[in-house]
């Protein structure tokens, strides 16, 4: 009989382990289906929808912003450019018998090039005409617009050709385009008084600005 307790006892044991168990595992399951809920509730996709959001907006933010940098060196560099240009044009509108020598020494140093190669074959007309008339000139640039920034295939048509000496020293050339007046008074004369057009290429040599070419427009 002592036999016979023990295995009733011990199926006793069984059974309320058994019942003990039963509800731990099922106390279990629904918690992880209550967690998976709140992983999957219209809360938990709202809030990865919007960090998604916020990763895009950070993203288009930054580029945005490195646009807006890009913009802004490019019109700085083109402002510079425009100076440049009114600068050397007002040394070549201004010569006088006075100061040609001067002016000639200074516009030469700004230049680059072709221009710079064939500087006093290129200005000798305006040089050899203020000596020959003993004038006294005043000019005045009367305005200056950007052309277009060269980076154009050579030949196309109504822009300069490319200077093949300048592609490895120049990042770039700003084409500048000039109107100006001047009016000369000649010994024993009337004032004269000249209009220019006049279209300078601007060429960028290692972050210096110079005059790479001297066109006059009709």
């Amino acid at each position: 009989m002592p036999d016979e307790r023990s295995e009733d006892s011990a199926e006793k044991d069984a059974v309320q382990d058994t019942e003990t168990a039963g509800p731990t595992a099922e106390a279990k399951a629904k918690e992880l289906s209550v967690q998976a809920d709140r992983i999957f509730s219209p809360y938990g996709i709202a809030s990865a929808v919007l960090g998604i959001v916020a990763v895009v907006a950070v993203a288009v933010a930054t580029w945005v912003c490195l646009g807006h940098r890009d913009t802004d060196a490019q019109r700085t560099h083109e402002a510079q450019a425009m100076k440049t240009a009114a600068d050397w044009a007002g040394l070549l509108i201004n010569m006088t018998k006075d100061n040609v020598a001067v002016n000639v020494s200074k516009l030469h140093e700004g230049t680059v090039g072709q221009l710079n190669a064939d500087f006093d074959a290129t200005v000798a007309p305006f040089t050899q005409l203020v000596q020959k008339l003993q004038s006294q000139t005043t000019g005045q640039i009367e305005s200056v617009a950007l052309e277009t920034l060269h980076h154009a295939p050579p030949g196309e048509q109504g822009k300069p050709q490319v200077q093949p000496e300048l592609e490895a020293i120049s990042s770039d050339t700003t084409n500048v385009m000039i109107v100006a007046t001047s009016v000369s008074q000649n010994a024993g004369g009337k004032p004269q008084t000249v209009r220019w057009r006049l279209r300078l290429g601007v060429s960028d040599v290692g972050g210096k600005l110079l005059i790479s070419r001297l066109e006059s427009l009709r």
